[in-house]
């Protein structure tokens, strides 16, 4: 029997051209071999399994090959190739720094460095999960990783950069590497089935793409599980699902289903197969949110591609989104997100999902219940009048057609013994040029900005006096730390309508309700709204505060001389 290896490593990419979903960075360092503009030191960093390590190596191999192709990859056949291939390469050192991650062993990789390539150009140095090296090994590695050897090339590949100390940082070339999108790692899983002659569906390959979250090498390991799983015949969605307990999208499609048709019991018993199957609530609503943007994708063919599904059920959504309209998706969306956000904090939880799913119920109806009986009876109601001349109503005429209209729609709407039940219809709804909108006013309806009538009463000294001081007996009660601040020195008028006034607590500034206040009081009783209020912070001055004995006596003896006068005649020592 021989040995099985992971896809995983299998199919580690060996060549800049066959990594998959970096091409930019890909790009930049096939760019700088061929142009012989390498850094000192790189820094790769993001998620696991993106391909940090992995390209790595394959650049170490490539500024070693002695036959670079005219793509700037290796030729795979020179000596250093060959030995880099069987793991013999004398060049090329990897390094674990979450297990060296002391002095020592950074001491002893500079001891290595001072040794020039033996075959090859440069001696390349792989530090693996950098950011678990220590403070003191970080130090110890600073002067090496800024001028190092010209041969000497360092490689750090971390997860979270963030844990690395900035001298390093700024000493490093830094590539960012993105998460795989699903359609790379869909397309990358459907040649390693071709390569391994596993039939498998694109669903159920876009399943595990998601699963993966952005890093192939989990997509890997999750397609040889289902290999085992299948036998090494065929991977179908059923089985992906199963295994991974994810919901299937025929759940929240039924769902939504069952929305539109207003069926609270088919929602609730839809509810409860989902969570006797053991799915946790939380994640129901989460993948029925994720369900809904979908939809609302689905609606304009400009942004459907945004799903990150497979074709065919791009097509089954772009067919579910004709009978929602925009508002109706939008409101739901919105009430799941919210059932989501606040569903930790919830007692109950089965029963705050199921008030979230009869919400939807109750929301705005659709385009396809709309009928036309009921559309002749509102607008028969409303009395229709073209736009130009609603513009030309009164504002007294406006008023009565808009109580007709509200009267209009808390009436039950006739429906034929045939037809199915339909709800009260919003006039924003019916798609007519003589209907009259109450929710998209027109230019009479238009709340236009309030503009305040100017006053500008002439007043003086003594009347901004007794009015300061009547706004602080009458607000003590209200606000005693802000009249303390106002009330110690008297406001000064100046001219044109500048009223000074001195506090010494900065916390008077910063409370805008009691500023608020004084404004208003003083604007009714002057009659004058142009005046300034301008404050002057006065500093307090220094007290000096006797903490010693000596500082007590000296205090004590300052404001009565007859203290000292007793402890010369009693021949008296201060204890220090």
């Amino acid at each position: 029997m021989e040995n099985f290896i992971v896809s995983a490593r299998k199919y580690r990419p060996a060549t800049f051209d066959t990594v998959v979903g970096q091409r930019a960075i890909t790009s930049t360092l096939q760019n700088a071999i061929r142009s012989n503009t390498l850094a000192q030191a790189f820094l790769f960093c993001g998620p696991r399994g993106v391909g940090k390590t992995t390209c790595a190596r394959i650049m170490a191999k490539t500024i070693n090959c002695l036959n670079p192709t005219p793509e700037m990859e290796a030729c795979n056949e020179c000596e250093s190739c060959i030995s880099f291939n069987n793991s013999v390469s004398f060049n090329i050192y990897e390094l674990d720094a979450a297990s060296n991650n002391s002095v020592d062993d950074i001491r002893n990789l500079v001891d290595q460095v001072r040794i020039p390539p033996q075959i090859g150009k440069y001696k390349v140095y792989i530090i693996d999960e950098v950011h678990m090296l220590s403070t003191s090994a970080f130090n110890a590695f600073l002067k090496t990783l800024e001028e190092p050897p010209a041969y000497a090339k360092f490689i750090l590949a971390t997860t979270e950069k963030h844990k690395i100390i900035p001298t390093i940082l700024s000493r490093c070339q830094i590539f960012d590497f993105k998460r795989i999108t699903i359609d790379d790692i869909t397309k990358h899983l459907q040649y390693i089935a071709s390569k391994e002659n596993v039939n498998a569906e694109e669903e159920a390959l876009n399943i595990i793409a998601q699963k993966a979250d952005g890093a192939l090498r989990d997509a890997l390991s999750i397609f040889d599980q289902m290999v085992s799983f299948s036998g090494g015949n065929t991977i179908t969605y059923k089985d992906v699902i199963a295994n991974l307990n994810i919901l299937d999208y025929e759940y929240y499609f039924r769902m939504v289903e069952n929305i539109i048709a207003l069926d609270n019991n088919s929602i609730l018993l839809l509810l409860n197969d989902v969570i006797d199957n053991g799915f946790d609530p939380q994640h129901f609503i989460q993948g029925l949110a994720t369900h809904l943007r979908n939809l609302l994708l689905g609606k304009d063919e400009q942004i459907i591609n945004l799903m990150e599904v497979s074709q065919q059920l791009k097509n089954r959504y772009a067919e579910q989104a004709k009978k929602c309209s925009h508002q109706f998706l939008l409101k739901v969306l919105n009430l799941a997100n919210q059932c989501d956000l606040s569903f930790r904090n919830s007692n109950n939880k089965r029963l705050h999902l199921e008030i979230c799913l009869l919400q939807m119920c109750c929301t705005e109806i659709t385009p396809a219940q709309v009928t036309e009986p009921v559309q002749g009876k509102v607008q028969q109601s409303a009395q229709p009048t073209r736009p130009a001349q609603v513009q030309q109503q009164s504002p007294q005429q406006t008023q009565t057609i808009q109580q007709t209209v509200q009267q209009t729609q808390r009436q039950p709407v006739q429906q034929q013994p045939s037809q199915a039940p339909v709800r009260e219809v919003e006039l924003t709804r019916l798609k007519k040029s003589n209907t009259i909108s109450i929710f998209e006013p027109t230019d009479k309806n238009i709340d236009q900005p309030v503009v305040e009538e100017v006053l500008n009463n002439p007043f003086s000294q003594e009347q901004l006096t007794d009015t300061w001081n009547d706004f602080i007996k009458s607000y003590r009660s209200v606000s005693p730390s802000f009249v303390a601040g106002i009330s110690k020195y008297p406001p000064v008028l100046q001219e044109p309508f500048e009223i000074h006034y001195q506090i010494d607590n900065i916390l008077v500034i910063k409370d805008p309700q009691g500023i608020h206040d004084l404004r208003n009081h003083l604007k009714k009783s002057l009659l004058n709204n142009q005046f300034k209020l301008i404050e002057k912070v006065v500093e307090k001055p220094f007290e000096d505060i006797p903490y010693t004995d000596r500082n007590k006596f000296e205090k004590m003896a300052e404001e009565n001389p007859n203290v000292a006068k007793l402890k010369d005649s009693l021949d008296l020592e201060i204890e220090v």
